[in-house]
């Protein structure tokens, strides 16, 4: 059975970035990396594929859109010198320009510099994550693991994880160079 968005929360458009790789992998040559998980805030080479007509930012469009705009970017570069291994959760942050206290948003950190705040749930639904592979992910490296049908669940305790995800259905992200 091949995952939807809507019924199962991830979807794999198979080799959708696959002829903008290098260009993604020439704007990455100007990026320190220091550690595993490193904010792309501010490269311009690659503000053109994210935005909404670009090769990347139109699968999100095509999900959310004409209307749909980047709101981050991470460069997730593991390897045995930068790796570190993730338990199950949600992503629950926004980056944003500068921290206004406006109610429903909170807690907020400071990550690399930037402001993340958590969001009404609300506004969480209405944002997709989207992982462009440069590297092949077989399922000897470390796949993400998805619990299906989990986004329809809202904000789940942390107390509660163990226990949706034990009752789901889970999908290892398995792609190919050129995937989202």
């Amino acid at each position: 059975m091949t995952p939807t968005l809507e019924r199962d929360g991830a979807m794999l458009p198979s080799r959708a970035a696959a002829s903008v790789l290098p260009a993604i992998e020439a704007a990455l040559d100007t990026v320190p990396i220091e550690r595993a998980g490193v904010q792309l805030h501010g490269v311009a080479a690659l503000r053109d594929l994210l935005a909404p007509g670009g090769a990347i930012g139109a699968v999100a469009g095509d999900v959310l859109g004409p209307e749909t705009r980047p709101v981050r970017a991470l460069l997730f570069d593991k390897s045995a010198a930068t790796n570190w291994a993730l338990g199950w959760h949600q992503d629950r942050t926004i980056v944003v320009r500068e921290r206004r206290d406006v109610a429903g948003f909170g807690p907020w950190t400071v990550k690399q510099g930037l402001q993340h705040v958590a969001p009404p749930f609300a506004l969480l639904e209405t944002m997709v994550t989207l992982r462009v592979h440069l590297d092949p992910v077989p399922v000897d490296n470390a796949p993400l693991l998805v619990a299906l049908g989990s986004h329809k669940l809202g904000r789940i305790a942390e107390s509660a994880v163990e226990g949706v995800v034990g009752a789901s259905r889970i999908l290892a992200c398995l792609a190919r160079r050129g995937d989202i």
